[in-house]
């Protein structure tokens, strides 16, 4: 039922995402549906979009690598002639997204493999620096592209959303035929090379950025709180250049400080948010260090997550709600600030006067779907039936829209669409969770930082 006859349903009420008949021809999705959307259930609706979402990893993938590109755009419009451009960070979300895909029949076993095969072999090729891959890489030789003129080397908090994602593949097929098990040995050889301790500049601190031309000139110590807790758990967690527990608790956590008690619309965030700290930072504080490790019932010193999380979720939906900059569209069906594409560029979305910019990204709501299943659901279901004509395409919700701005750009990020199908996917089975936290290095990283979680006890 979930495989092939899934799928003939699917597409039964839905642009075909793929053939019914071989789940690697996926040709057909059109903007038109066969039957009126208003009859369709919200079930049907989210397994609509979850499909549609991985497709971005699967058909939209750079050919020559595998890779997820940074970004898509349907009008085929590329200022910066970048449409082959890969992203670590991106890409680490979308093998997760690949797993999701077999699990759910989008794609076979053997197709997931061969595809998640193609982008080891690239990783393993491309550039790397004491271990780390850089933030962009050019897709047809795994070169790197710049980020910016001194950035030009390995991003550890990009390569740390990679390898997220490549341990729940190496988990996935740990023990599986003898292809599979080949690949995970692989991955664990990558997982293994890279130097988390080098990344310490000496201190008791992880630095984003090293380059070979420029060094640590970058200088961006990575302090609490923002996306990055992964970074730090994977960082002590490592078999082969781990870090000791007190640079996390002395870098990351500030010696404490990181911890906080700022109210806002009757919810308590209990870590102090980075240059954000009244309402919260962009939505993907809660989702990207949280695609695979699992914030049920995560607890330090410092925070209960999934608490901490959920909270700034209903903040932000809140804010969306009270709505006090008057924009148009925003209410209890229409909310979710984050970082995506913006009106004017790119920018980091969040409640507050100077954040909050009247642009609205699916992503924000459908990757909290695991904290605000109904909530996330109502504005799910309300674009897909009132606007979809606007804001849906063939690989989901574009990633931004303004109707205050009637600005409604036919644009895809892979960082915006890769925790969206990875987070309804958990919120479903929680498999990416129950991977990554199967890792038993992931559980020794966890003892060292003094965490706490039910996976500890397993």
């Amino acid at each position: 039922m979930r495989n092939s006859l899934f799928l003939c349903l699917l597409g039964a009420i839905v642009p075909a995402v793929m053939s019914c008949g071989s789940p690697s021809t996926h040709q057909s999705t059109k903007d038109s549906t066969a039957v009126d959307t208003a009859a369709l259930s919200t079930d049907s609706i989210f397994n609509i979009v979850e499909a549609h979402t991985f497709q971005y990893f699967w058909d939209g993938a750079e050919p020559a690598s595998g890779m997820a590109r940074e970004r898509y755009h349907v009008d085929g419009d590329y200022p910066e002639n970048d449409m082959n451009v890969v992203t670590s960070g991106g890409s680490g979300f979308g093998v997760m997204a690949i797993l999701a895909g077999i699990e759910r029949g989008y794609i076979t076993r053997q197709q997931g493999l061969e595809r998640l095969t193609k982008i080891v072999s690239f990783l393993e090729k491309a550039d790397r620096f004491h271990g780390a891959w850089p933030h962009w890489m050019y897709g047809e030789n795994g070169k790197v592209k710049p980020f910016g003129q001194k950035d030009n080397g390995g991003d550890l908090v990009e390569t740390s959303f990679m390898v997220q994602g490549l341990l729940c593949v190496r988990q996935y097929f740990a023990t599986g035929n003898d292809q599979e098990k080949a690949l995970a040995a692989r991955i664990n050889k990558l997982w293994e090379e890279v130097d988390w301790s080098w990344y310490r500049n000496g201190k008791n601190v992880l630095y984003w950025h090293w380059s070979p031309n420029y060094q640590w000139e970058m200088n961006f110590p990575v302090t609490g709180y923002n996306e990055c807790l992964i970074m730090y758990v994977l960082a002590a967690s490592s078999p082969t250049h781990s870090i000791p527990a007190e640079v996390y608790h002395e870098g990351w956590a500030r010696n404490g400080a990181i911890r906080d008690s700022i109210k806002a619309y009757g919810y308590t965030l209990s870590l102090s948010h980075n240059y954000a700290k009244q309402y919260g930072g962009p939505l993907f504080w809660a989702h990207y260090s949280y695609l695979g490790l699992d914030p049920h019932g995560l607890k330090d010193r410092y925070a209960d997550y999934w608490e901490h999380n959920t909270n700034q979720t209903l903040i932000n939906r809140q804010w969306c709600m009270e709505n006090p900059k008057k924009y148009k569209g925003y209410g209890p069906d229409s909310w979710g600030l984050t970082a995506s594409y913006s009106v004017n560029g790119y920018a980091a979305h969040a409640p507050g006067e100077n954040t909050d910019l009247g642009v609205i990204s699916p992503t924000a709501a459908l990757s909290s779907i695991p904290y605000t299943p109904e909530y996330s659901k109502q504005a799910m279901v309300h674009w897909y039936k009132g606007m979809r004509d606007k804001i849906f395409g063939k690989y989901g919700f574009y990633d931004a829209f303004s109707e205050t701005n009637n600005w409604y750009p036919k644009r895809y990020l892979a960082i915006d669409q890769g925790p969206a199908v990875v987070m309804m996917e958990n919120y479903r089975s929680g498999l990416l969770w129950k991977l990554f936290m199967s890792c038993p290095e992931v559980k020794a990283g966890l003892k060292k930082l003094d965490f706490q979680s039910p996976y500890l006890n397993k």
